[in-house]
């Protein structure tokens, strides 16, 4: 498959042998070598020096002369890219056909601030990593009994290994034996029918780093807080920490100066003992959870979306299925007045042209512009660079440099136009795409998609990862069917179909627009919920001191 009729090279949409002759649109070519499906091959012959092109931008150089039919690999390419300047063209954009969703609706929880969640959940959130502990305890006290602790996945028992062990069985038997699930995988009822769950963060800062990566921690946990998926929060903290409570209701009162939601703070340094602290934020849990309780869902307006648009575990179909046809999403919602954010900066180097250009005004286009570039710096400050970015997954299933990347995945920002541009943290307030400075990393990535108020998020991947959020409902779709089908328990969608010419990626976004909805609802449970997939990981941006 040629994807842009400027590129340079195709991508094999299955095993291709050595000698064997393709016809790629007009052009007829015989392959020099074995081209493994996903990976790329040269259309032309290429000389030294020569740059790459695939989706129409450049995306790496050769370093070596490539006659027509070679095998792009990391031997023979490197990254490379067109560089970016300021905004030159205002991009016109005609929007798709949105009439089979005019009147849909989701079932949701209303906020005082008008916000609308798809989830009603109590947070427990640590202040700093010494009160991970007590996190811990509440959740061992209060989530089996509370009715949260229910086994969806079957969970494997060790019996077989114990009863082995005592009866002298060889190391080599042990290895052999065949666990089997366990019998006892029920819970107690729910106490609370609407109240979703509680969501027990932890995490490893809050003090030893830099007061701005305090600073930041406590403006991502007010995100999370005054997120329309929560309905309150036990703060706790230990008391000579940076990250401090004043700062926190400093950063909460910032982003919502008339905040109404339940919320309680409590100090351990002030209490009397750990086992009055933990009781005590037990209580507190327990009566905030009985106010969250009083909130049902509600018909509401698909505006009051807000979709996360992630990526990870990415091989070389990602790009031009799961990724494209989640774009289509993107911009349905868009056109329906919703708003979605794409994250992930270290995978949109070589295409910042093309977001300046979507860009609003040319003042967002600098804002992102100056971003990049200073994301760059900083990571060729500790010895690092944004080519370094592509993992040995994403090379070996045919994503051989950051270009060819970042290329992909800025596909699932559709073509909709850029209304913000946000750095970490900063709330999406405007209906539209905004892109949002995060990480490449998936779990940072998508804490702070969360954190600055995507309510569902859609991670696509080529290769499978099992990464979800405590507090966003993240849906997983696999580029590819192979993929869907050996890692059932962790993918919700498939857009294999695409490779295999059975469906368009408009068919895909429409489907996948539709499982958005019903998730929202409640109706859908993710397949990241299911297993308790609960990953939060704060951006730390400074050093440890």
């Amino acid at each position: 498959m040629k994807i842009h009729s400027d590129d340079n090279i195709a991508v094999a949409l299955q095993d291709l042998k050595k000698d064997e002759t393709v016809a790629v649109e007009q052009t007829s070519l015989t392959l020099q070598e074995f081209i493994p499906q996903k990976h790329k091959f040269t259309l032309t012959d290429l000389a030294k020096g020569d740059l790459i092109k695939m989706y129409g931008v450049t995306v790496g150089k050769v370093n070596t002369a490539l006659p027509k039919g070679s095998k792009i690999s990391t031997e023979n390419t490197v990254h490379a890219t067109e560089g970016f300047s300021e905004k030159t063209t205002d991009e016109s954009w005609s929007a798709p056909d949105t009439s089979s969703w005019q009147n849909q609706t989701f079932q949701g929880y209303y906020r005082a601030d008008g916000k609308v969640g798809t989830r009603n959940y109590w947070l427990v959130i640590p202040l700093v990593f010494c009160e991970n502990r007590n996190v811990e305890t509440l959740q061992k006290m209060l989530e089996e009994e509370l009715g949260y602790g229910v086994q969806t996945a079957p969970q494997l028992s060790i019996q077989e290994l114990i009863s082995g062990f005592q009866a002298g069985k060889s190391e080599a038997d042990l290895l052999a034996t065949k666990l089997h699930q366990s019998t006892d995988n029920q819970s107690s009822p729910r106490i609370f029918p609407n109240v979703d769950g509680i969501k027990f963060l932890t995490h490893d800062g809050g003090c030893g780093g830099t007061r701005d990566d305090s600073d930041t921690l406590c403006r991502l946990l007010a995100g999370y807080i005054t997120h329309p998926n929560v309905a309150g929060a036990t703060v706790l903290s230990l008391g000579c920490q940076n990250a401090q409570i004043p700062i926190l209701k400093e950063a909460i009162e910032r982003l919502d100066n008339d905040f109404q939601k339940p919320i309680y703070f409590l100090e351990q340094q002030g209490s009397t003992s750990e086992q009055d602290f933990i009781a005590e934020a037990a209580k507190k849990t327990f009566v905030g959870c009985m106010k969250a309780n009083e909130i049902e869902r509600k018909a509401a307006s698909l505006q009051h979306l807000c979709l996360g648009l992630e990526c990870g575990g990415s091989d070389g179909f990602s790009g031009i299925s799961a990724n494209p046809a989640l774009g289509h999403t993107s911009d349905l919602l868009v056109a329906l007045g919703a708003k979605t954010i794409l994250a992930e900066f270290p995978e949109l180097n070589g295409v910042e042209q093309e977001l300046i250009n979507r860009c609003d005004s040319k003042e967002l286009a600098q804002k992102f512009a100056e971003l990049m570039q200073t994301y760059s710096q900083r990571a060729r400050e500790v010895g690092s660079d944004f080519a370094w970015n592509p993992s040995p997954g994403n090379i070996k299933d045919g994503l051989i440099t950051d270009a060819m990347k970042s290329a992909g995945a800025a596909k699932k920002g559709g073509t909709s136009p850029v209304v913000n541009v946000l750095d970490y943290t900063e709330q999406a307030e405007k209906s539209g795409l905004s892109l949002l400075c995060t990480p490449g990393n998936d779990v940072e990535s998508t804490t702070g998609l969360a954190g600055s108020g995507a309510n569902v998020i859609v991670f696509t991947t080529g290769l499978g990862t099992p990464t979800g959020n405590p507090i966003s409902p993240v849906l997983k779709i696999a580029s590819n069917s192979n993929l869907a089908t050996r890692m059932q328990d962790i993918i919700d969608l498939d857009t294999g179909e695409i490779i295999r010419g059975k469906k368009t990626i408009e068919d895909i976004g429409a489907q996948l627009l539709d499982l958005i909805i019903k998730t929202a609802s409640g109706e859908y449970q993710t397949k990241a919920e299911r297993l308790g997939q609960d990953d939060f990981i704060p951006w730390k941006r400074g050093i440890s001191l």
